[in-house]
């Protein structure tokens, strides 16, 4: 009997599931018919689809609320989108479709503020959260902001050089945030984050440089780890650690009432994944309310800081295999029409795994393969999944009349900008085409394209040519 990739696929996973399904041997994405979409615009291929976007804000915004009520919990509850992210507009305007708020992590950022602002996508009340280590054009363009009139831009220092510079340009007064330097997970190299504000200098701070200010006004205190929010010992203590600084620091400093406890709230990189967003979001709720009780603190109103997970899941890239390499005995090679290092740079610099599926041929039997980018570069290759360290793919013919197609799934935080998208590529090798694909109110699809694929001769003029 052959076993065909959809055995495969079916025998170790629960599947069909949430996102992906497969219909005559051949699969959907969120109920899109990806071989549609390909015949349409080719490979390679970068899709957004941004009904994704709205459901994961949504998502977490319900969990949060449901979590609060749950802990009769005072505070309210407020979720900012890292723009770092994605900063593409089809991306923030549908962001901002879900009354949510921003967060910036640079100086141009705030360019894009205006912008958004200008479209009416954005109000003069909306938060906007800046964080980031503040070089003087930065803290220029926040205290532009402040200036006209956007209540609730709040820079969040980073260190203690930073505030004496926003009095000096801010004419109105203006909110402010700290953020608590924590400590790093313990098999990182370094002991104490480099970002943010020792917490044993927090309190002594705030009396000598902001308590007597007659331009600031403490609101916020920030928290965020870069590990994202597991529940795992560290989180927990960092977590408990930086519930009481607040503790601490709202006792002599009666403005402050924000907590803001950063993302990273995890997204499926795999079929397997497994995560319980809502006994998490009960837990962190719980805790804080549990703390400020027992210091006798009035609950913190919370923000969240979601990137990834509000954009990741949204994103696609589609190849198709060229050619097919057998190197040796053991190392069979399928070729894509792309480069790794260029269209998903995660996979290179941090070994990133992501969803990885076949597109067709689903009833063909499988083999295990390396997948080869088109660089000259040896680690231009993919070849382990995160369930296991190897990659299965059907059994094909670089004669089939039918190319195999494959995807890489929920790739869409990063890639673009890590990838230095519209400026030069590894080899040369072009960004793909990109796709924005949208529902109507019928729940009909409707394709966009975004961007060609790169040409020779943008490349040439940035190189100077």
């Amino acid at each position: 009997m052959e076993n065909t990739y959809r055995d495969l696929i079916q025998q170790t996973f629960d599947f069909p599931q949430e996102g992906f399904n497969v219909e005559d041997d051949r699969l959907n994405f969120n109920d899109i018919p990806l071989m549609d979409i390909i015949k349409q615009y080719g490979t390679p291929l970068k899709i957004s689809y941004l009904p994704k976007i709205s459901s994961q804000i949504q998502k977490a915004k319900k969990i949060f609320n449901v979590a609060m009520a749950k802990a009769d919990y005072k505070g309210k509850y407020t979720y900012c989108y890292c723009t770092k992210s994605s900063h593409f507009q089809f991306v923030l305007e549908e962001v901002l479709k879900n009354d949510i708020h921003l967060e910036t992590s640079s100086a141009f950022d705030i360019p894009l503020v205006r912008s958004l602002y200008d479209s009416g996508k954005i109000s003069k009340d909306t938060y906007i959260i800046n964080n980031g280590y503040k070089r003087p054009n930065y803290l220029k363009y926040i205290s532009e902001l402040v200036n006209d009139g956007f209540v609730n831009s709040i820079p969040i220092l980073d260190n203690i050089n930073e505030l004496p510079l926003l009095e000096k340009l801010c004419k109105n007064k203006f909110k402010i945030g700290i953020r608590v330097a924590t400590d790093e997970e313990p098999k990182f190299e370094f002991y104490t984050s480099r970002l943010g504000i020792r917490q044993a200098d927090i309190i002594d701070y705030y009396h000598k440089s902001i308590k007597n200010s007659s331009k600031c006004e403490l609101k916020m205190l920030h928290f965020f780890i870069n590990t994202g929010i597991k529940d795992t010992t560290y989180y927990w203590s960092e977590l408990t650690k930086c519930i009481n600084v607040y503790c601490d620091l709202k006792k002599v400093c009666p403005t402050l009432d924000s907590l803001d406890i950063g993302g990273g709230f995890p997204i499926r990189t795999s079929l397997s994944f497994s995560y319980d967003y809502g006994y998490m979001a009960d837990e962190i709720i719980q805790k804080i309310k549990n703390i400020c009780d027992e210091r006798d603190v009035d609950e913190p109103n919370i923000f969240t800081e979601f990137g990834s997970f509000t954009v990741g899941e949204s994103g696609a890239a589609l190849y198709s295999i060229v050619d097919i390499k057998k190197q040796n005995d053991n190392e069979l090679w399928y070729m894509i029409d792309s480069s790794f290092i260029t269209t998903l740079p995660d996979t290179w610099g941090i070994k990133q795994k992501f969803i990885l599926l076949a597109v067709n041929h689903w009833d063909k039997d499988y083999q295990r393969v390396n997948l080869g980018g088109l660089t000259c570069d040896s680690e231009d290759y993919y070849n382990a999944e995160s369930h296991l360290n190897q990659v299965y793919m059907p059994i094909v013919s670089d004669k089939q009349s039918e190319p195999l197609y494959l995807g890489f799934f929920h790739t869409g935080a990063y890639q673009e900008s890590l990838g230095g998208y519209g400026g030069i590529q590894h080899c040369l090798i072009p960004a793909p085409k990109h796709v924005i694909i949208d529902r109507d109110d019928d729940g009909d699809l409707h394709t966009h394209l975004f961007a060609k694929e790169q040409s020779f001769k943008s490349m040439l003029k940035t190189l100077g040519y």
